[in-house]
């Protein structure tokens, strides 16, 4: 997203700030898409995907006033995104939320092949292929996730992922080098030489 951009976001959250519904929707209208797609490859297409976008632009709102345009406005938008996302797993990983019977159910389909028509010599279709992807990067530790997501899907700058990750540039190097190694390994059974 070039300056032009930028700046058109930056006037926006400025009318924001003094409570212009109007402005705050052309904010959502313009970012929704990004922040939805980035929360449900996050999420594994989680059914919250869309309650979370709605948190996100809640929080949008709720921080209009305390905004300073000391980055992107897009770094600022996934920052909260981020936020939101990492909390949201962490507490769905904390809550037990299966019964037994459904713990039990998973258990058994864990121990079946995933893909049990999917053969290494089979080509894959261009759905399954996406599948496996998204399985895949949904396995990553959530950085390296966030990181592969933000470069991959919203083509974001080295730098500015490091703003939303807090991390250095070459952190996030790091950061794309082991999830891409990880994936090339994840993946290469359904990858044609």
């Amino acid at each position: 997203m070039g300056d032009d951009a930028n700046e058109e976001d930056y006037a926006l959250m400025v009318r924001v700030a003094r409570g212009d519904e109007k402005a705050f929707s052309r904010l959502v209208e313009k970012h929704q898409h990004a922040v939805v797609g980035t929360i449900a490859r996050m999420t594994h297409h989680s059914p919250d995907t869309e309650d979370l976008a709605q948190q996100v632009f809640l929080r949008l709102w709720k921080s209009a006033k305390r905004y300073q345009p000391n980055a992107k406005f897009t770094t600022f938008l996934f920052t909260i995104t981020k936020n939101l996302v990492f909390n949201a797993t962490r507490q769905k990983s904390r809550r037990k939320e299966h019964s037994l019977d459904e713990q039990e159910d998973e258990w058994h389909q864990s121990l079946e092949d995933p893909h049990p028509t999917i053969r290494p010599d089979d080509s894959l279709s261009q759905n399954e292929l996406r599948e496996v992807i998204d399985q895949a990067i949904a396995s990553l530790p959530e950085k390296q996730r966030m990181a592969v997501v933000l470069r991959r899907y919203e083509q974001m700058p080295y730098d500015e992922i490091a703003r939303v990750l807090d991390l250095s540039v070459s952190a996030v190097k790091s950061q794309l080098f082991r999830a891409r190694a990880t994936l090339r390994e994840a993946l290469e059974p359904y990858l044609a030489d």
